[in-house]
């Protein structure tokens, strides 16, 4: 009889009823419940048996409810009752941390995160772009397709005896569009505008060409001699005006600014002339430990850069005698030199075999701005003065010639077509074609750049057909 008018009691476990101290309810009748016994207490709801069992509510299975993603479980409790941090013990273990109350609400609560853990790499759509973020710029237009760079030379020609010799320049472009050509001991002018071909001098078989460069105006022409001399003659009339001696062995370099011709030679200096005066220099710069192989003068003609095949690379002024700058940086002979003509100070130089890189200098600090390994010798770099890029050549082991954009310096193109060293190169007065040189004996003309208004590349006309023919 005791048995069937006992009273239910609720199912919990041991530890925690003993912990809550739970007392049957017919035995605590008389006196007023604890919040902990009216928390427990049971719902007096019909039951169709005679015994009832109550238990406390239902826990789901949290393993594969991804409540992560709402930020549930990141949300602190804010009951901190007896009660509640029993129950978490039993459920999680008595280890598990109490939760920190934060000074504000979780502004998370209900918020769905993205979730990480699905696949990206299953979608169809993973590597497309979300169609509405940026959806109120609808004017932006694609991407501008690259330039296309026609692979092969427009025009090639023969050039018996162009030497195959890394410290001299043998071919230059003047600015009335006349290309001066050094073969053996003789000088060869090439009219790119009807082709005609005209020996403008032979040295004679005791002396050798060994630089051409053109004045600015493409009225007077110099030449380095073997001797070391430096002659200039006048292509008009094909007539010698000067003759300066005070080198002791080969000028292989020349470089002219507005009124002053720099020489580089073998014997380590470099002269400055000016042909206004009588005399065959008027000033001496001594600053290579080896032969002189590069020299260019700046476009404002306010700093003259110097290559030799001790591996510096050496800036001048004309107010001193000694270097302004000396950039040893290249671990081969610089012959590659270059000013940007749309960055005032922005050097480029290139080194030999057994440096390969093309360097961006800053001038006004020394500093070096970039530096990119070719893989190949850097025989001659050029700006192209119609947009931002440059041309390099190059020698062992691959021969190519290769289109730059800077200052991304990203590869426009690449250029094969020598069987040796690209070893002479010089450009167009218009700025969009160049004339390269090899060992080969062969004259390529290869149309590269864009013209300044178009921006596209020059149509191919009749002069520029691929053809072959001599230049003497």
């Amino acid at each position: 009889m005791a048995a069937a008018e006992a009273k239910p009691r609720l199912n919990v476990p041991p530890s925690m009823a003993a912990a809550l101290r739970l007392d049957p309810v017919g035995a605590a009748a008389s006196s007023l419940p604890s919040p902990s016994r009216r928390l427990a207490e049971p719902p007096k709801t019909p039951s169709p048996s005679k015994t009832t069992t109550y238990s406390d509510r239902f826990i789901p299975c949290r393993s594969s409810s991804r409540l992560h993603n709402f930020a549930l479980l990141d949300s602190p409790s804010k009951d901190d009752t007896t009660y509640s941090r029993l129950l978490r013990a039993e459920l999680f273990g008595p280890d598990s941390p109490r939760p920190a109350t934060p000074a504000s609400p979780n502004t998370n609560l209900f918020r769905y995160k993205k979730d990480h853990q699905s696949s990206a790499a299953t979608s169809p759509f993973a590597a497309q772009h979300d169609c509405t973020a940026g959806s109120g710029d609808t004017t932006a237009s694609p991407q501008k397709p690259p330039r296309k760079v026609p692979k092969t030379p427009h025009k090639v020609l023969d050039a018996p005896s162009l030497q195959d010799d890394f410290y001299l320049n043998l071919v230059d472009w003047s600015s009335q569009n006349m290309l001066a050509v050094g073969l053996g001991t003789c000088v060869y002018l090439w009219s790119a505008s009807n082709s005609k071909v005209t020996k403008l001098c032979d040295l004679g078989p005791r002396d050798s060409v060994c630089a051409v460069h053109w004045s600015r105006e493409g009225s007077y022409l110099a030449i380095g001699t073997g001797l070391g001399d430096v002659q200039i003659w006048d292509s008009s009339r094909c007539k010698r005006i000067r003759n300066m001696g005070g080198h002791q062995t080969r000028t292989g370099v020349l470089a002219w600014s507005s009124c002053i011709l720099s020489s580089g030679s073998r014997d380590k200096n470099i002269l400055q002339h000016d042909i206004r005066v009588p005399s065959d220099y008027v000033s001496m710069f001594s600053g290579h430990r080896s032969e002189v192989c590069g020299l260019k003068w700046s476009h404002d003609d306010r700093e003259l850069a110097s290559g030799g095949n001790d591996n510096q690379l050496l800036v001048w002024n004309q107010r001193s005698q000694q270097p302004v700058l000396r950039l040893t940086e290249h671990t081969a002979a610089v012959k590659a030199i270059a000013w940007s003509p749309h960055q005032q100070g922005l050097l480029a130089s290139g080194g030999g075999t057994a440096d390969r890189c093309i360097r961006f200098w800053n001038t006004a600090n020394g500093n070096v701005l970039n530096s990119i390994d070719t893989g190949s010798q850097v025989c001659n770099l050029a700006w192209c003065k119609n947009v931002n890029e440059l041309v390099s050549t190059h020698g062992y082991s691959q021969n190519q010639i290769m289109v730059w954009k800077y200052p991304s310096m990203s590869k426009v193109a690449t250029l094969t077509g020598h069987t040796m060293r690209v070893l002479y190169l010089a450009s167009s007065p218009d700025g969009q074609t160049i004339v390269t040189g090899a060992g080969d004996e062969t004259l390529r003309f290869w149309n590269i750049f864009p013209s300044v208004k178009t921006q596209t590349p020059v149509r191919d006309i009749g002069l520029w057909s691929f053809s072959r023919s001599h230049i003497r």
